[in-house]
C-alpha cells in the first residue's frame, strides 16, 4: 500500500486535472464557435495537425525519455544524475524544436498552401510556430517531475495554460469589440501563445524551486564540468528510448494530419465551395467531436490507473488479477458508452442547437453517439495491452484504423459527402475494439 499509494494519488491529481481542463477547453471550444464561426473553427483546426507532428518530433519521445531515466537515478538518490539527465534531454529537444521553428515560419506561406491546401492558414502558422519552443520547455520538465511522481507540477501547468489561453482570448476578443476591431480566428491562436508562456514559466519556477530545495539540503551539489564523454553517453541513452517511440508517434500523427487535410478537399470534390468545406469541418471537429470525446475522461483517467495494475500483475504472473481486469473494464465501458449513445441519441440535435446554434453539429452528435461504446472500450484495452508489454500491438492497431480512416475519406467522402467520413470513423473504431478484444481473448474465458 505503501507503494501504491503515492501512485494512486498522483493518478487522482492528475485525472481531477485532466477532467477539469477538459470542462474549460469544451465551453471554450463554445466561446469560439460562436465568435468566429464554423469556417473559422475549420481554419483554426487545419493548423492543429502541424503541431501535433512538430510535438511528436520534437518533444514527445523525449519526454517518457526523460521520465524513465530519471525514475531510475531518483530511487538510487543521484539528484546530480537526474538533474543531468534533464539538461542534455532538454538540450537535444530544443535544437530540433528550434529548427522546427524557423522552418515553419520562413515557409508558412508553402506548408498553407501546398501541404494545408489553404493559404489563409499561413499567418496562423507563424504565429502557432512560436509556441513550439515553449512546449519544449515545459514538456521536458514535465517529463521530469513525472519521472519523481510529483504530479503536481505538471497537473499545474496544464490548469495554467488552459486557464490563461482561454482568459487572454476572451480578453483580446473584449478589447478589440470596444475598439470596434472585427475578430479574427487569430485572435485564438495568440491567445495558445499566452497559454504555452503561463505553462512554462509555471513549469521553470517549479524546477528552480527545486533545484534550490536539493542544493540548500546538500542533496544535490552540482557538478557542470564533466568529461563530454558523460554527456554522450547520457545523450546515447536518451536517444535510444526517445527516437523509436518519436518515429511511432510522428507516424500516426503523420497520417492522422493527411486525414485532417484532406477532409475539407474531398468534400471540394463531393461538391461544397472551399468556405463550406471548411465550414462543415470546422463543425465535425471543433464542434461535435469534443463533446463526444467529453466523457471519455472518465475512461482516459481509468486507463492511467489500468497500466501500472495490469504491468504489476503480469511481473508478478498473477494471471486472475488481469482476467478480471479485463473482464471489468469491458463491462463497465460498454455499460458507459451504451448510457452515453443513449444520451447522445435523445439530447444530440437540442444540444447542438443549445450550445453551437448549429443544425448540423446536433445532426453529427446523434451519427457519432453509437461510437461511444467502442472508443471506450478500446481506450482501456489499449492501456492493458501496453501494461501486458504489447506496445507493438496497440501501435499496430492503431495503424490499422487511421489507414480504414483514410481509405473511407479518399473513396467516401467524394460519393456521400460528410457521411462517409462518419461511417469510415464507426468502423474504424469497431475494427479497433474488436482486434484489442481479440489480443485479450483468453483472459475473458
Amino acid at each position: 500500500m505503501k507503494k501504491t499509494h503515492p501512485l494512486i494519488i498522483g493518478t487522482m491529481i492528475l485525472t481531477i486535472t485532466g477532467f477539469v481542463s477538459r470542462f474549460i477547453g469544451f465551453f471554450y471550444r463554445i466561446f469560439l464557435s460562436r465568435v468566429f464561426g464554423a469556417e473559422g473553427m475549420g481554419l483554426y483546426q487545419l493548423t492543429s495537425p502541424v503541431l501535433a507532428l512538430t510535438f511528436s518530433v520534437t518533444v514527445s519521445g523525449m519526454q517518457t525519455a526523460i521520465s524513465k531515466f530519471v525514475a531510475g537515478e531518483a530511487s538510487n538518490r543521484d539528484y546530480n544524475t537526474s538533474f543531468r539527465k534533464l539538461l542534455v534531454g532538454f538540450c537535444i529537444a530544443m535544437s530540433i524544436s528550434l529548427g522546427c521553428t524557423a522552418y515553419i515560419y520562413l515557409f508558412s506561406d508553402m506548408i498553407a498552401s501546398r501541404m494545408l491546401f489553404e493559404p489563409r492558414t499561413a499567418p496562423l502558422l507563424r504565429i502557432i510556430s512560436l509556441s513550439i519552443p515553449m512546449a519544449t520547455v515545459h514538456s521536458c520538465i514535465n517529463g521530469y517531475f513525472y519521472g519523481i511522481r510529483k504530479t503536481s507540477v505538471p497537473s499545474l501547468t496544464q490548469l495554467a495554460e488552459q486557464l490563461v489561453r482561454v482568459g487572454s482570448v476572451y480578453l483580446i476578443y473584449h478589447f478589440s469589440a470596444k475598439k470596434g476591431l472585427t475578430p479574427t480566428i487569430s485572435f485564438a491562436v495568440v491567445g495558445l501563445i499566452i497559454g504555452e508562456a503561463a505553462s512554462m514559466a509555471v513549469s521553470l519556477a517549479a524546477i528552480y524551486c527545486r533545484f534550490c530545495t536539493l542544493t540548500k539540503s546538500r542533496s544535490l551539489l552540482p557538478r557542470i564540468k564533466q568529461p563530454p564523454s558523460v554527456y554522450l553517453r547520457d545523450a546515447g541513452q536518451l536517444l535510444s528510448l526517445a527516437v523509436p517511440l518519436s518515429l511511432n508517434r510522428t507516424l500516426i500523427n503523420f497520417l492522422q494530419s493527411i486525414e485532417a487535410i484532406c477532409i475539407p478537399q474531398y468534400l471540394q470534390r463531393y461538391g461544397y465551395d472551399n468556405a463550406k468545406a471548411l465550414s462543415v469541418y470546422g463543425v465535425l471537429t471543433g464542434m461535435a467531436l469534443p463533446l463526444i470525446l467529453f466523457p471519455s475522461a472518465i475512461t482516459n483517467s481509468v486507463s492511467v490507473l489500468l497500466l501500472p495494475i495490469v504491468s504489476e500483475a503480469d511481473s508478478n504472473n498473477n494471471q486472475g488479477s488481469i482476467r478480471k481486469v479485463v473482464r471489468k473494464s469491458i463491462r463497465y465501458c460498454f455499460l458507459l458508452g451504451f448510457l452515453c449513445t443513449a444520451a447522445f441519441l435523445l439530447l444530440g440535435r437540442w444540444a447542438g442547437e443549445l450550445l453551437y446554434n448549429s443544425p448540423l453539429a446536433g445532426s453529427f452528435i446523434i451519427t457519432l453517439s453509437f461510437i461511444c461504446p467502442f472508443l471506450y472500450i478500446a481506450s482501456t484495452l489499449n492501456s492493458i495491452l501496453n501494461g501486458l508489454g504489447k506496445t507493438l500491438q496497440t501501435f499496430a492497431f492503431c495503424m490499422a484504423s487511421l489507414l480504414l480512416r483514410l481509405l473511407f475519406v479518399i473513396l467516401a467522402i467524394p460519393v456521400f459527402g460528410i457521411r462517409g467520413y462518419l461511417w469510415g470513423l464507426l468502423a474504424s473504431q469497431l475494427m479497433q475494439t474488436l482486434l484489442c478484444v481479440f489480443a485479450v481473448r483468453k483472459y475473458l474465458k
